[in-house]
């Protein structure tokens, strides 16, 4: 005879009577974990039941401003307001952020190229720190407190057969090429050379140096050596010393050196101070000589190095740099007393 099967052992009872013990005695499930849910806890629930723990709000952290000059506002970026600054012209805050030189700034403005806060912008308009300027849609990083860091200047033996524009029709050789690659900037030319004319040509990161650099009240003596096809009499080099009447004014060197040099051509030293298009050339030209060669060998206190070939570039250190703008500001203030004392 099989034994009888009970459908519940006793130990099983002895679950029964936990069950109705857990039910006069509940514990709290959060107590027992450490954790303590505060007076929205649920003191009963049956075993089965699960028992929701509240996730807890995260706190919001105050972002941090947006990068970039025109998205921070007149926060700056410790996140402390920025001083009031006067309103500047466009074309200058524009040559401060090495865009191009203020004379191109004009130029580009004058184009409709420049617009401010989404309105295009107009030659002599000025603008603040708050404003948003935009050249061709691309927004652009102004500064009115300036860099304490010093521009860099660049040296460069331009050949024969380059042209100084980063775009031609022709498609002939850019200067441009031949220069280091940088980010965040570029390379603005101080003045231009002919295509057939080599010499020293003079780069800079800044849009306002290289308008000191070029601006007539610098005067910023410019030395050529030019090998001369034709005789120059003592009196054509007295006139070219006196002045030549050329379609656009009167020009005058104000220096002429004999440089020695046989048979048809000649060499000559000569400097003045402006760089119009092609005046040395037709200078000479106006006395019935043709220029063979025009070398630039000086721009103000910079000399073509011998050392430096051509094609080739020389980076000036921060310390020659820092000499060349004391002494713009030395000459700049100097001129401008001049005619009061005359």
């Amino acid at each position: 005879m099989k034994a009888k099967r009970t459908p519940f052992r006793s130990s099983q009872k002895t679950g029964e009577g936990d069950l109705q013990n857990r039910g006069k005695n509940p514990v709290d499930r959060s107590k027992a974990a450490g954790r303590d849910r505060g007076p929205n806890r649920q003191t009963e629930a049956p075993e089965s039941d699960v028992v929701a723990t509240p996730v807890p709000t995260p706190r919001r952290r105050n972002a941090p401003p947006p990068g970039g000059r025109a998205n921070r506002g007149a926060i700056g970026r410790n996140g402390k307001p920025l001083p009031e600054a006067k309103p500047e012209r466009l074309q200058k805050i524009l040559a401060q952020a090495g865009v191009g030189s203020r004379r191109e700034m004009e130029e580009w403005i004058a184009a409709g190229k420049v617009s401010v806060n989404g309105v295009v912008a107009t030659l002599g308009q000025s603008v603040v720190p708050t404003d948003k300027v935009k050249i061709g849609g691309r927004l652009i990083n102004i500064s009115f407190t300036g860099s304490s860091r010093a521009p860099r200047v660049l040296m460069y033996h331009k050949p024969e057969g380059e042209i100084v524009s980063r775009d031609d029709p022709d498609g002939r050789p850019s200067v441009f090429a031949a220069l280091p690659r940088m980010r965040g900037g570029r390379w603005i030319n101080v003045g231009r050379l002919d295509f057939n004319t080599s010499g020293l040509l003079l780069f800079t990161t800044s849009g306002e140096l290289a308008n000191k650099l070029m601006h007539p009240s610098s005067e910023l003596v410019r030395e050529y050596a030019v090998r001369v096809l034709g005789e120059v009499t003592l009196e054509a080099q007295q006139q070219l010393l006196n002045g030549i009447e050329l379609e656009d004014g009167m020009a005058s060197f104000a220096s002429l050196q004999d440089a020695g040099g046989e048979g048809a051509n000649h060499w000559y030293r000569v400097s003045l101070y402006e760089g119009r298009n092609r005046e040395v050339r037709r200078m000479f030209e106006a006395i019935g000589c043709t220029v063979s060669r025009l070398i630039r060998v000086r721009y103000g206190p910079f000399s073509l190095p011998p050392q430096l070939k051509r094609g080739k570039a020389r980076e000036l250190t921060e310390a020659e740099i820092k000499v060349l703008l004391r002494e713009l500001e030395k000459s700049v203030p100097m001129q401008r007393k001049a005619p009061e004392s005359s």
